[in-house]
């Protein structure tokens, strides 16, 4: 199986990608691992994405998408994979198609996780003070003015995918308000529908 969790920052897909990939033997993969792993593992595409990265700057798509493509070609990923973070643009997630056609197999399903826009603010919210009592530091980014700014361009650029896969027949919706172990019910359901 291979699944895509889609939503704004902060909605639980990460969360719900971590569960569910113990639940059902998946890999969750999250791009900014993969792309740290790369570098450590010195690949040809991980040395790509070092010299790119130690300049501050971002990793162009075909170099994520090359890193992504070593890494399902992984013998752990032949059960199947859960995309954390990728992809982010319809050019993206285009690629992505491309990548999986070339390998003979395609992307099963695309889980989306609404959630309020405000309720997102408390649940930023609530991370920061549950990290700062537990003696921990916050997320940079875990504030009102970041929050803003990351749905902004979720808005801009990420959110058309819910279009693109809805047009090919993949997208399923859930609500991501909901308690997160009804959340995890749900998505079990679609998968074993």
């Amino acid at each position: 199986m291979k699944l895509i969790l889609l939503g704004p920052p902060g909605a639980g897909k990460g969360t719900q990608a971590e569960a569910l990939a113990k639940r059902r033997g998946l890999i969750q993969l999250s791009t900014g691992d993969m792309l740290r792993a790369a570098v450590k593992a010195g690949t040809e595409i991980g040395r790509k994405a070092e010299s790119i990265m130690k300049s501050g700057g971002l990793v162009p798509d075909e170099v994520v998408i090359g890193i992504i493509a070593e890494r399902i070609g992984q013998p752990d990923c032949a059960n199947g994979f859960i995309l954390d973070g990728f992809p982010r643009t319809l050019k993206q997630a285009a690629a992505l198609d491309e990548l999986l056609d070339s390998k003979g197999t395609i992307l099963d399903l695309v889980i989306e996780l609404k959630v309020d826009d405000n309720a997102l603010l408390s649940r930023i919210e609530k991370r920061a003070s549950d990290t700062i009592a537990a003696g921990g530091t916050p997320r940079a980014d875990d504030n009102a003015e970041a929050l803003k700014t990351r749905l902004l361009a979720y808005y801009r650029e990420t959110s058309p995918l819910i279009g693109y896969y809805f047009a090919q027949g993949k997208l399923r919706t859930i609500d991501g308000m909901v308690p997160v172990e009804e959340v995890a019910r749900e998505i079990d359901a679609l998968l074993d529908a």
